[in-house]
């Protein structure tokens, strides 16, 4: 079966679902954070995105959420269309500095 093409133009991104990575069980996810429409995720923090998820779930998202949210407010801001995976380096990075920042403060 023939995937739907996503949008390779942020002119042509109407719905979430139009954005590179973004299924509609995520969509449903950027509804529920208050998201109105794609152009809202524009210069948004995909971290805080993915903490505030997992505050109004109740649970831990699993980190491929975290690359996905990155990858697409990346898109959003004007970035190339780019697979969610490959963001995931520079997640455990991020969060690895993070990390080690808040032990270093806790000293």
């Amino acid at each position: 079966m023939k995937r739907a093409n996503k949008s390779s133009s942020r002119s042509n991104v109407n719905k979430f679902e139009d954005i590179p990575n973004i299924g509609v069980s995520l969509a449903a996810d950027l509804r529920q954070l208050g998201y109105k429409q794609p152009s809202d995720l524009a210069g948004e923090d995909p971290y805080q995105m993915y903490y505030s998820l997992c505050k109004i779930t109740n649970e831990k998202q699993d980190p491929c959420v975290l690359d996905t949210f990155i990858a697409a407010v990346r898109y959003m801001d004007g970035g190339p269309k780019t697979p969610w995976w490959k963001f995931t380096s520079e997640r455990k990075r991020t969060l690895a500095a993070l990390n080690a920042a808040k032990k270093e403060s806790a000293k």
